[in-house]
């Protein structure tokens, strides 16, 4: 009997979030110990199967199947290829340097890990479900700690309120923790009931009586089923995935999340509406994707050119890297949509890129607002001279996140952009390039007025990285250095599948 790998990676954290509610609430060291033993074991798993995933066989592999509800089709069923595999590092990867990140959190810390670790095995169920109805329970699962991680954990911004509708901000508290945590799960749980009407269409027009996305993938749907499920699916995945202009939630559940939170956030689950566009928009409605990529294509130029904007002209440090989040997520949807072998590859690289570059962001803010006790940029200045190993760590950051050559922002802005030159679209490209110089202009702005300009007189004396801190900066740093300068590791295995999933849309 093979190991069921893919069920250890995604029930570990679980078993440690359980195990953490009948750990004592005055033992926290016990508490952050189980979290970094159950996500650890996640990381070793993730490791293991992208270490022996059979990249000439490609296809859905560590497969497993447990039949849950027979009569209606519903079925435990787990299985990766190239695409998932990459998303399940590094979600392994980011909960894991979430863990140390976290590591200073004093307030209810026991809850504070459990829910962590409930929200992350959402998040690797995702990735790993090749049943949709199971797929879906795993989606909620992902979404709803949210709530509470950002209203109890999370931080209030302070927002001045402007202009005519400044009445409305003042009566709904813009700004507040409660505000974000209410408008991003009222958001998501929207777009979930569009999922959810698209799962049960194709349930009921493929006649297959089964939830599984083989058994979908073998059925045909006519022309105008895929059109409008396309769309329900597009819609529903796509708030997650922060496409404009349903992408509001996301900066203000980013500004306001406790450090770990927003991590997981920006980093792993606004993939997971990317992912759901891609496998399953895109892999069982190849008619409807071709009837309205433009449609995605066009929306992800918004998100690149509307995003950078956004963050050029923000004052509070991670509304900046908020707003990045929507311009990269373009580049995301952007690969996807071109159609071609270079746009999906770079596609599903640019979510493994920006999901551990953007990690490294949030956990740099946390830790400087835990030291400097401000996110307001003008306050700050002159940090690099006493915080150099997180002035280093937020610089290479800044540079992948620009597309600097040796950094894995460089890979997957390429590709996208070689598959954009060879898509139908051409036109793509040019607002997809200035996004890019956009990019670099607040991204040097910001690191030059914190971390390389004068001293500041506002902020009391500093102190860099300490201890458990290291652990976050270090893996996330090397990380994006090692896959910018050796990109053949995480492409290998995607080929097979993008081809795959080409074929299945164009044609051979």
């Amino acid at each position: 009997m093979t190991l069921p790998v893919l069920s250890l990676i995604t029930w570990a954290p679980f078993v440690g979030a359980l195990l953490i509610m009948f750990t004592a609430r005055h033992r926290p060291l016990a508490v952050r110990l189980i979290a970094a033993v159950t996500t650890g074991i996640s990381m070793a798993g993730s490791l293991w199967i992208y270490a022996v995933y059979d990249r000439e066989a490609a296809g859905f592999q560590f497969y497993e199947k447990l039949p849950l509800v027979p009569p209606l089709g519903i079925s435990y069923e787990l299985g990766a290829d190239g695409i998932s595999l990459l998303l399940v590092l590094l979600t392994s990867i980011i909960i894991f340097a979430g863990v140390f990140a976290s590591w200073t959190v004093v307030v209810r810390s026991q809850e504070f890990y459990a829910l962590l670790l409930a929200l992350v095995t959402g998040v690797f169920g995702v990735f790993v479900s090749l049943d949709l109805f199971v797929l879906f329970l795993f989606y909620e699962l992902a979404v709803l700690p949210m709530y509470l991680l950002i209203g109890i954990w999370g931080s209030s911004g302070e927002i001045r309120p402007r202009g005519i509708f400044a009445w409305a901000y003042r009566e709904t508290g813009v700004g507040t923790k409660e505000y974000a945590a209410m408008k991003l799960t009222l958001y998501l749980l929207f777009g979930s009931a569009f999922i959810l009407v698209g799962i049960f269409a194709l349930y009921v027009n493929a006649g297959a009586a089964s939830f599984s996305f083989l058994d979908l993938e073998a059925a045909s749907f006519s022309p105008a089923v895929q059109r409008w499920v396309f769309l329900a699916f597009y819609l529903g995945f796509g708030i997650l995935a922060g496409i404009w202009p349903l992408h509001t939630w996301s900066p203000d559940g980013h500004s306001s999340a406790p450090t770990a939170v927003s991590m997981l956030h920006a980093g792993v689950l606004m993939k997971l509406g990317a992912y759901g566009i891609v496998r399953i928009a895109m892999g069982l409605l190849p008619q409807g994707t071709s009837d309205w990529v433009w449609l995605v294509g066009t929306i992800a130029t918004i998100n690149i050119v509307y995003g950078a904007l956004a963050a050029m002209a923000q004052t509070d440090l991670k509304y900046v890297i908020a707003y990045s989040s929507v311009s990269h997520m373009g580049i995301v949807l952007l690969g996807a949509a071109t159609l071609t072998e270079a746009g999906l590859n770079g596609s599903v690289f640019q979510m493994f890129a920006h999901g551990i570059m953007t990690g490294l962001f949030f956990a740099i803010v946390g830790l400087v607002y835990e030291k400097a006790h401000s996110r307001e940029i003008g306050r700050m200045g002159g940090f690099g001279q006493v915080m150099p190993g997180i002035a280093t760590a937020f610089t290479v950051g800044g540079l992948s996140s620009l597309g600097l050559p040796a950094t894995a922002g460089f890979v997957a802005e390429l590709l996208t952009f070689m598959g954009a030159w060879r898509s139908a679209h051409v036109w793509w490209l040019f607002p997809a390039v200035a996004g890019t110089f956009l990019t670099a202009v607040y991204v040097l702005r910001v690191a030059k007025q914190i971390f390389w300009g004068p001293p500041s007189p506002h902020v009391h004396p500093l102190e860099d990285a300490r201890g458990p801190e290291w652990v976050a900066l270090i893996l996330l740093v090397a990380v994006l250095v090692v896959f910018g300068m050796v990109p053949g590791i995480a492409i290998a295995p995607v080929v097979p599948a993008t081809v795959a999933l080409l074929s299945r849309i164009v044609g051979p």
